[in-house]
């Protein structure tokens, strides 16, 4: 089969597109061909590049954390998945582990994971549209649910509408009966949490988003912050934009990762500051149930062969706000 990996650490031409011997799943595994892989920020392109050490990944390497295809064999001892079935990986791995990040990942024509790890897929969600969801939507679930306790009627405020995580959130948030406060650095990229569902979007490249979310909720503040950014000047306002007893969730610092945070506001108001960039594989399920009825979008920018991840990786270094890129390892 073909795949994408790196020998060593570096710019993006260490990736190389080889021959390799096909995997083949041993006990409780799934062998899966691969229709979908997307390129993330950092458990992708800042790996490779030898900026995320403390991940523990040891070239020679293949990337690729949230594959979705079409199941070809089943190993021993699985009993709920057929050759046949369409498939989402999601990270999370019994044990502890992390798919792409422990093992080999989905940036190959064919991949391995645990069975544990993955989700069926219903026909009417496409491969580069499950592959965004298996990565982002337990995780924003997770966040908001299970970490946030998040109810209806109260509300929410989530920073990076305009990306993947945000806008997830944005959309699980409005259908469980949240009022959602929609955050972005630009109008055009806080439109999208309105587009979206979103009660209200903020634009904190213009405006204060303490100020904001303050005259919105009528001086009360908000339940919950959804934050996946971490930057260093909005972050701490909208943890002052907490209400008493009020909870921040987040699952990335790409933007950080270090906060200024005054600790006075945390413990005057009681606030609860949680962290989990994990997940449920359960958890992706009902948000493929979200995206096949038509509740759940996803933003994706452009859909290329693997061949091209080299490139790709290099796009995303060199542009910061470049959306979501799925590499399709059936078009070469």
């Amino acid at each position: 089969m073909k795949a994408m990996l790196f020998n060593a650490f570096g710019p993006p031409d260490v990736l190389h597109y080889e021959d390799v011997p096909d995997p083949g799943p041993g006990q409780g595994e799934l062998l899966i061909e691969v229709h979908a892989v997307s390129v993330n920020r950092v458990l992708d392109v800042a790996i490779r590049a030898g900026r995320a050490p403390h991940y523990g990944v040891t070239p020679p390497h293949i990337p690729g954390v949230d594959p979705s295809g079409i199941v070809v064999g089943v190993g021993s001892g699985v009993d709920n998945f057929a050759v046949g079935d369409r498939v989402s990986v999601t990270m999370g791995m019994p044990g502890g582990g992390r798919y792409g990040i422990e093992c080999n990942g989905g940036d190959a024509q064919l991949t391995v994971a645990p069975a544990a790890s993955c989700v069926k897929v219903r026909d009417e969600v496409g491969f580069a549209e499950a592959t965004v969801i298996s990565r982002h939507g337990p995780v924003a679930y997770n966040l908001l649910f299970n970490m946030g306790q998040l109810e209806a009627g109260q509300t929410v405020l989530i920073l990076g509408a305009g990306g993947n995580l945000g806008s997830i959130g944005i959309q699980l948030a409005k259908a469980a009966g949240a009022t959602v406060i929609a955050a972005a650095g630009s109008d055009q990229r806080a439109a999208i949490g309105t587009s979206l569902g979103a009660d209200h979007a903020v634009d904190y490249g213009t405006v204060n988003l303490k100020d904001a979310i303050m005259d919105i909720t009528d001086g009360v503040g908000v339940d919950l912050f959804y934050d996946n950014i971490a930057n260093p000047d909005i972050c701490p306002l909208g943890i002052e934009s907490l209400k008493q007893q009020g909870r921040m969730v987040t699952a990335g610092a790409h933007g950080g990762p270090v906060v200024p945070v005054d600790f006075g506001t945390v413990y005057h108001k009681q606030l609860t500051l949680m962290g989990n960039p994990r997940s449920n594989a359960a958890d992706a399920l009902p948000c493929f149930d979200a995206a096949a009825d038509g509740k759940l979008e996803v933003v994706i920018d452009r859909v290329v062969p693997l061949s091209e991840a080299p490139a790709m990786h290099a796009l995303i270094e060199a542009d910061p706000g470049v959306g979501k890129i799925i590499l399709d390892p059936t078009l070469g």
